[in-house]
């Protein structure tokens, strides 16, 4: 069976974005395999305890945005690159990995947040 990377790139992008907008039992309905893997340390595992998280969060911050910088796919995995900006202009760069089974579901997922300093040393972005 081929993968097809771009649809991949896509359905990241809409899982994301569904659950991270307010509704993350659609994402998981639509997106997530027969497995959830969960290694960010402050969600369980499962789609149960991803579903509980996503709507705390958006309980919490309803106003919060975010932007999608780039998505990188290879084999049954997809990058994403994200701009997220939150309450009071607090701003946060993160990384999200998943992987994707052999039906083109979100099976395991890893990130990396690091929030967006005013300066930097390098004069750089962080895009």
């Amino acid at each position: 069976m081929s993968v097809d990377l771009e649809l991949n790139k896509r359905n990241a992008i809409e899982f994301y974005k569904t659950a991270y907008l307010g509704n993350p039992s659609l994402a998981v309905e639509k997106y997530v395999g027969e497995v959830y893997i969960q290694h960010n340390p402050l969600v369980g595992d499962g789609t149960a305890s991803f579903i509980a998280y996503f709507e705390k969060m958006h309980n919490e911050y309803p106003d919060k945005k975010i932007d999608f910088v780039r998505a990188i796919a290879e084999g049954n995995l997809v990058a994403l690159h994200t701009h997220q900006i939150w309450p009071m202009n607090d701003q946060y760069v993160t990384m999200d990995f998943f992987r994707f089974d052999e039906n083109g579901k979100i099976v395991e997922h890893w990130d990396s947040i690091q929030q967006i300093p005013q300066e930097t040393l390098n004069g750089n972005s962080m895009y």
